[in-house]
This record gives structure tokens, C-alpha cells and sequence, in this order.
């Protein structure tokens, strides 16, 4: 007899389904994609065999698939995926759904894969009214995440993996004691992670974490351990989505906050609720958002021509671009003011501009060269000491300092380090230049560094 992965490798038919190819492979389940003789139409069948040493498991993996057909009776909505049949066997149990093709949200939610401001709304909208739709059910899914969310070749969502859900108007207490803790981390909420009784907006508040995703290319708490997010998603405050993409309106702040509010009093208190104040922003975006991902395709690739950014990764200039304000400023601008206190610093794509202190010029810089970058280096003085103004049209990406606070470790460390590295190689050229400067006029030298990184030197006769 061939082992179990090989039957399976080698079988034909699930039940009466015949197996097309497979789709999908996770932990405990594989999904094929089969022919339903029925009614001649394709379907996703998940198939999962229970552990026949694990008595306990085989038990509750069994529970989850009844759970999930019991659901799927009373969820009929266009954005979650439909449930056609549900077997639970001795050995095996499988779901019959149906068959979605296009990809899971995961892909929407990478940095340099984020979609259009109007498509990410229109998304969430969605998914906000299928979840209004179940809790009116009575049923809370519980396990909102992007690889949980389909999005099919329209570009529709469709909401999947009902299975972790619960029927509120169950026993809540009987429940909760065999699904404690279901969920994935960084998505559940405060009252979830502490195992509270919970209701449809714990479901909102995961909604609110996809959403923040989608708009920055990151989750809003981040950490090493799994203690260490558990405290920040009980105690800190959601950073401000606009603050790590200067492109999301300040309206989405307000409606994230609310969303990911900790007290379940302040939060959305339904779908709809989330789902109108949505609809507000997205009719508020004018212009052709096709465009959209065209230009930061031509910005990405401005900056990857630039020696500056030549050790970053593609995914690190990515969040660089996301976080960042991309400015196109004409001739006789200032860019940064003597006395000025701010933490921004930038990279000139293309264009000159002249570095000034006291009236006096210094130097003149051009593309891919770093501007202001002492100010947001220095532990505790970000006083402006030179003035930059631009000598033609200039293309000039600036960064925020509490910005790239909120980055990558990898991006900061990364951005440090390449910040230190030119401002050690224009010491070393100021110094090569100190010193012809001392022999040609045998005398004494002086210079002071810029806060540009450039060299003010003051000579002084033998």
C-alpha cells in the first residue's frame, strides 16, 4: 500500500470530483482544483486527512470542517467564496468551494506591489459589507488576513476559510475554550488576543490592519518575538498610515484610527459603518488611477540608476519611494533654509542647486548627490547651517526622519550606513583639498563641514 503522500499524488477523484491539478498546499490541507460532474463546472476542493495518532486533532479538524458547512448554508454573498458541499469522513474530510481565479491578497500588500488608492478602497469596501452580511448571520470569521482574502480576475474580493468562524448565537463560553487563540497575531485584536468574548468588530479591527497594510506596504506593529507584538498591539498607538505614504488622504488617518481602535466602545461598531465612511474618500479621488502605478515605475527606476542607492535592495528602494515626497521644483527655490530645525533630508534625481552659509557659496551639487542629511544624522541638534537653492529645474525626493523611524531595521540600517559613507568621503576629499590648499599657500588651514556634507575652508597666513 503507497503511503499517504503518494495516494494522494496519484489519486484521481476526490469523492465524485475529479482532480484537475492542485492549487494549494498548507499544513494540515491541500486544495485541487476538480471537475463537479454535476453541474459541469470547476471547484476547490480542500481535502484534509486527520491524524489517526492524534485523536485530539483528528477531532477538531472534523469540528472545523462542520463548523465551516453549517456557515456556509446561511452565507450566500457575491464576496465571500461560496461552500457547495462539505464530507467528513473516518479518515479524510473535504470542502467543495468555489473556484476562485485570480490570487490572495498577500500579493496587494507588498511594498513595491501596492495597488491604486481607488482599488484598495473599493476592496475593503467590499470586504466590509461581506462581513456585515455574515455577522448579520450571526457568524464572526475571526481569522481576517490577506491570504484569507481572494481576489478573482475582475478584481473582486472574496472572502475565504469560514472555518475558524463561530456562531454567536452559540454557547460563546463552550466555544471560544476549543478555539482560543485561532488567528494569526499581527491581525487579531486587543480583545481576541486576550481571549474575551468577542463580537463583529474584532473581524472590523482585522479588516483595519489589511487595509493599513495595503496602504504602506507593512503591518502597523511590528517585532522580533511574538511577546514583544502581543504588547505593542495591547499598549502603542497605530502609527499615522499618511505619515509612511505621504499618497494616503489624511480623511484614511482618521478612518484607520477608528478602525484600530483599541477600545471596542471608539471602534466601528458594523461593517457599514466602515464601509460608508469609506466611500466618502473614494469618491473624492479624481484623475486616472491607472496612472498611478506607470509613474512609480518610472520613479523606481530613476532611482535605481543612482549611484547612491547602488547597495539597496529592490524592495528596500521600494519603501523609499512609498514613505517619501516626491518633489519636481523649479529654478531659484530653497529647498532648506539657514536656521531651519527640521529632520528631512533627500537626494537630487536630477537638476543642480547651490549650497550657501552666511550669503557665501560652497559648492554646487548635482544629481544623485544627498542634501541635508547632517540634520537628521545628528543625535540631538537638527539646526539647519546651510542654505540649499535650486540653480535649474530640480527632481528631488525628500525624506521624513520620523518617516524612516517607522521603516524597515533594514532600510534604516541600510540608509545609515550609506549616509555615513559620503559623508566620510567628502571628509576625506575635504581633507585632500586642505592639504594642497596649505602647501600651495604655506600657511595654515581651517574648514568646517556643512550640514550637505560640504567643506567651508578658512585659511590663515603662515
Amino acid at each position: 500500500m503507497l503511503p499517504d503522500s503518494q495516494a494522494i499524488v496519484t489519486m484521481k477523484n476526490i469523492g465524485k470530483y475529479r482532480i484537475i491539478k492542485e492549487l494549494g498546499k498548507g499544513a494540515t490541507a491541500v486544495v485541487y482544483l476538480c471537475q463537479d460532474p454535476d453541474v459541469d463546472r470547476q471547484v476547490a476542493v480542500k481535502l484534509v486527512r486527520f491524524d489517526q495518532e492524534n485523536a485530539v486533532v483528528s477531532r477538531r479538524m472534523q469540528k472545523l470542517f462542520r463548523t465551516e458547512r453549517a456557515i456556509a448554508e446561511r452565507l450566500v454573498h457575491p464576496n465571500i467564496v461560496q461552500v457547495y458541499d462539505a464530507v467528513v469522513e473516518e479518515e479524510r474530510a473535504y470542502l467543495v468551494m468555489e473556484y476562485v481565479e485570480g490570487v490572495s491578497l498577500e500579493d496587494f500588500c507588498r511594498i513595491d506591489h501596492l495597488r491604486p488608492l481607488h482599488r484598495v478602497i473599493g476592496i475593503i469596501f467590499k470586504c466590509c459589507m461581506a462581513l456585515d452580511h455574515a455577522y448579520h448571520q450571526g457568524v464572526i470569521h475571526r481569522d481576517i488576513k490577506p491570504a484569507n482574502i481572494l481576489v478573482d480576475k475582475d478584481g473582486n474580493p472574496k472572502i475565504a476559510d469560514f472555518g475558524l468562524a463561530i456562531n454567536i448565537n452559540k454557547d460563546m463560553d463552550r466555544d471560544s475554550t476549543f478555539v482560543m487563540g485561532v488567528g494569526s497575531p499581527a491581525y487579531m485584536s486587543p480583545e481576541q488576543i486576550k481571549a474575551y468574548p468577542l463580537n463583529q468588530k474584532t473581524d472590523l479591527y482585522s479588516l483595519g490592519v489589511v487595509l493599513f497594510q495595503m496602504l504602506t506596504g507593512r503591518l502597523p506593529f511590528r517585532a522580533k518575538s511574538q511577546g514583544a507584538l502581543v504588547y505593542k498591539i495591547m499598549n502603542m498607538d497605530t502609527p499615522v498610515p499618511s505619515r509612511l505614504n505621504p499618497g494616503v488622504p489624511v480623511k484614511l488617518d482618521a478612518i484607520l484610527k477608528k478602525a484600530l481602535e483599541k477600545d471596542l466602545y471608539n471602534r466601528y461598531s458594523n461593517g457599514a459603518e466602515f464601509a460608508k465612511d469609506l466611500s466618502t474618500v473614494r469618491f473624492k479621488i479624481m484623475g486616472d488611477n491607472e496612472e498611478y502605478a506607470v509613474q512609480d515605475t518610472r520613479r523606481f527606476e530613476a532611482l535605481r540608476k543612482l549611484e547612491f542607492f547602488l547597495e539597496f535592495e529592490n524592495i528596500e528602494l521600494w519603501e523609499i519611494l512609498r514613505s517619501a515626497v516626491w518633489r519636481e521644483v523649479g529654478a531659484r527655490v530653497a529647498l532648506m533654509k539657514e536656521g531651519q530645525e527640521d529632520k528631512r533630508f533627500g537626494i537630487l534625481v536630477s537638476g543642480q542647486v547651490e549650497v550657501s552659509l552666511e550669503g557665501k557659496a560652497l559648492c554646487k551639487l548635482g544629481e544623485g548627490e544627498v542634501i541635508g542629511e547632517m540634520a537628521y544624522l545628528h543625535p540631538n541638534n537638527n539646526k539647519r547651517h546651510a542654505t540649499v537653492i535650486t540653480l535649474e529645474p530640480c527632481r528631488f525626493l525628500e525624506i521624513s526622519g520620523p518617516a524612516l523611524a517607522l521603516a524597515s531595521d533594514e532600510l534604516q540600517e541600510r540608509m545609515r550606513n550609506a549616509l555615513i559613507a559620503r559623508i566620510l568621503n567628502r571628509l576625506r576629499d575635504a581633507n585632500r583639498k586642505l592639504a594642497e590648499l596649505s602647501t600651495e599657500t604655506d600657511g595654515d588651514a581651517s574648514a568646517t563641514v556643512s550640514e550637505t556634507g560640504e567643506v567651508k575652508l578658512e585659511l590663515t597666513p603662515a
